[in-house]
């Protein structure tokens, strides 16, 4: 099989690092902007109480205003189980801080130095990243994120668009516009943070049309790396209650997939593709249901690709630099 087809996350930890390397994701207990009152609170209309926490992190208390002696003691609980396991069935040899849930900028800069220097000092970890939105990165973020890099760390940024059109940001309750997301965008490239764009398929009211536009407008900025996630509708999401009436649906493993490929082809290939679909528990997911697992769904893709003569970059819009 051609593995040049794209370029994947895999391929690029592979030829930096030469052993295996995984992520070691953390909940650190942050919230977002659109959960003022709380996890528990309403928030993006697709997103439910749990955030993007690792399926793993799932059964554990939420720590958003923990004492940071608390939390601490939590972190090290997390990072010692996660790098066990890692270690055990993965092999790994080396180890990439990982703050995934909610939103890892959502705090005081203070707050956020003790947390990030706290979890770096328990391994030896080579990159620093960060999942966050674009409202909750400013000047003063940028420069704690810029000073990790500065003690030869790799730092990167996973930065939520979701979608680069206004109107379904806010259909979704998303909270910010795309000019935030550019202005974002813009304060992390000038400080050397490698950035990664989170882009959803099968938002409410998009077509085909809305989502490859999203592509091509996240092509043209040249991110280090892009996430394509599949539109997931948890049984406790705000965007569940559309579902039961008939008003909205996921896209299935055939319509993702088409999605995929075009996204795929549209990115410039210095890109790293670095996930297709997202994890949701079966057990609290209304839809999709019947969706394909996720290495299969990365082998269809492959499969798809070379069947169909076509590679990441193909379509990819120069003119719109």
């Amino acid at each position: 099989m051609n593995r040049n087809l794209f370029y994947s996350y895999s391929a690029y930890l592979k030829k930096r690092y030469g052993v295996p390397a995984f992520r070691v994701g953390v909940d650190a207990g942050f919230s977002c902007p659109n959960r003022d009152g709380g996890r528990q609170s309403p928030g993006c209309s697709y997103c439910d109480a749990f955030g993007a926490r690792a399926m793993y992190q799932r059964t554990r208390e939420a720590f958003e205003d923990a004492p940071l002696t608390d939390l601490f003691a939590d972190i090290a609980v997390q990072t010692e189980k996660a790098t066990a396991f890692l270690k055990k069935r993965y092999r790994a040899e080396i180890f990439l801080l990982y703050f995934q849930a909610f939103s890892g900028t959502y705090a005081p800069v203070e707050r956020l130095k003790e947390i990030y220097d706290y979890s770096l000092s328990l391994n030896d970890y080579r990159e620093l990243i960060v999942s966050t939105r674009p409202d909750c990165v400013d000047e003063d973020v940028a420069d704690l994120l810029a000073s990790y890099r500065d003690k030869g760390l790799d730092v990167w940024v996973e930065l939520g668009l979701q979608s680069a059109h206004d109107k379904t940001l806010e259909r979704i309750n998303r909270g910010h516009s795309v000019v935030d997301f550019e202005k974002a965008f813009r304060l992390l490239r000038s400080r050397g943070i490698k950035i990664a764009v989170h882009l959803i398929f099968g938002l409410p009211g998009e077509s085909e049309e809305d989502i490859f536009a999203s592509c091509d407008y996240t092509a043209s900025i040249h991110p280090e790396g892009v996430k394509f996630h599949n539109l997931h509708i948890p049984v406790n999401s705000p965007l569940y209650r559309e579902f039961q009436k008939g008003e909205v649906d996921a896209p299935d493993t055939a319509m993702h997939l088409e999605y995929t490929i075009g996204a795929i082809e549209r990115m410039p290939p210095e890109t790293m593709i670095m996930r297709l679909t997202c994890d949701s528990s079966s057990s609290q997911l209304a839809a999709p249901i019947g969706f394909m697992k996720k290495t299969e769904f990365y082998d269809l893709v492959r499969t798809e690709l070379s069947a169909r003569k076509t590679f990441q970059g193909r379509l990819f819009k120069t003119d719109l630099l």
